[in-house]
C-alpha cells in the first residue's frame, strides 16, 4: 500500500512540476497588433476577418452529435442480446430506445430539426 501511494505521490509531484515549467517557458509576454491580426498578404484587413456564427448550424451539429454518440450506443445491442440476460436486455433496450423517441420528439416538436424557418 506504501508503495502505491508513493508511486502516486511522486507522479502527481512529477506531471504539476512539469505542467509548471512548461507554463513558464511557453508565456510570451510581448503583444504583437500585427501579429494577432489576421493575414491578408502584408496588408491592414479591409474587413474585420470575424463572420457571424450561425447559431443554426451550431444547433444542427449537436444534434448530429448527439444522434452519432447514440447511434455508436445502439450498435452493440445485439451482440450484447447473445451474452445477457434476455429479459434484463429487453428492458435496457426498451427503456433507452423510448428516451431517445422521446428526444427526438422533443426536438422535432420544438422545430430543432427545420433547416430553414
Amino acid at each position: 500500500m506504501l508503495m502505491i501511494t508513493t508511486t502516486a505521490m511522486l507522479a502527481i509531484i512529477l506531471s504539476a512540476a512539469i505542467m509548471i515549467l512548461t507554463t513558464l517557458i511557453s508565456k510570451k509576454m510581448n503583444e504583437d497588433r500585427e501579429k494577432s491580426s489576421p493575414f491578408e498578404c502584408g496588408f491592414d484587413p479591409k474587413n474585420s476577418a470575424r463572420l457571424p456564427f450561425s447559431s443554426r448550424f451550431f444547433l444542427i451539429a449537436v444534434i448530429f452529435m448527439i444522434f452519432d454518440v447514440e447511434i455508436a450506443l445502439l450498435l452493440p445491442m445485439p451482440i450484447t442480446m447473445m451474452t445477457s440476460n434476455m429479459k434484463s436486455w429487453m428492458t435496457i433496450s426498451v427503456v433507452f430506445l423510448l428516451i431517445l423517441i422521446v428526444g427526438l420528439y422533443h426536438e422535432w416538436n420544438q422545430g430543432s430539426l427545420e433547416w430553414s424557418n
